[in-house]
């Protein structure tokens, strides 16, 4: 009798899914230091070489999944070209913070990682230039964006991933509405000083 295989044959792209699946879960139940190769390879009931195979460290596993949640926010954050400017960047952060409350740990991991593994900052840092880049073009109408509107904009986001790491830190206590609120008159309030910084400068 042929013995049976130790781990279920699939193709490529159905192999690759399952793998990632398993990541966002794995990073979100240990730290990134309490994981190796040998123990995702088990957990995934596949051998390590196989494992390998398909990303050639954890460090590029790691990244993967995250990737795969950007990807994934990215378009349940999609503007609505229909709209006025401010309802879509309102409409767009709060699908945000949406996603947020759905992947609190993933979150949480994504952003605190990024300061010890290069190519997640590197990601982030991507992923936050083009959100930048989107609420720039929306805020700025039909005339150029001053460098005033781009670093509002920047500094806005990392206020942002810090209100939103401390609402999950503090287990929501503040409601999404309340948060929402928050967000947008911060943004508000930084572009008018934006404003008020581009007129000095000219």
């Amino acid at each position: 009798m042929t013995p049976e295989p130790a781990y279920t044959r699939l193709d490529v792209d159905e192999r690759r899914r399952r793998l990632l699946e398993l990541g966002a879960d794995l990073f979100t139940r240990f730290a990134y230091d309490e994981l190796s190769m040998a123990k995702i390879a088990k957990e995934a009931g596949i051998s390590k070489a196989l494992l390998y195979h398909y990303f050639p460290s954890k460090e590029a596993y790691f990244v993967a999944t995250l990737e795969e949640k950007a990807e994934e926010l990215a378009a349940r954050t999609a503007p609505d070209p229909a709209l006025e400017p401010f309802e879509q960047l309102a409409g767009s952060l709060d699908a945000y913070l949406g996603w947020i409350e759905e992947n609190a740990s993933s979150y949480d991991k994504m952003i605190r990682s990024a300061g010890a593994v290069s190519e997640v900052r590197a990601m982030l840092d991507r992923v936050r230039g083009d959100t930048a880049q989107r609420i720039v073009d929306g805020l700025r109408g039909d005339g150029p964006a001053s460098p005033a509107l781009r670093t509002a904009v920047r500094g806005w986001l990392g206020f942002m991933d810090g209100a939103c790491l401390d609402w999950i830190a503090h287990d929501r206590d503040l409601a999404r509405e309340a948060l929402h609120g928050l967000l947008l008159g911060t943004l508000m309030g930084a572009v008018l000083a934006a404003e008020g910084a581009a007129e000095e400068a000219t």
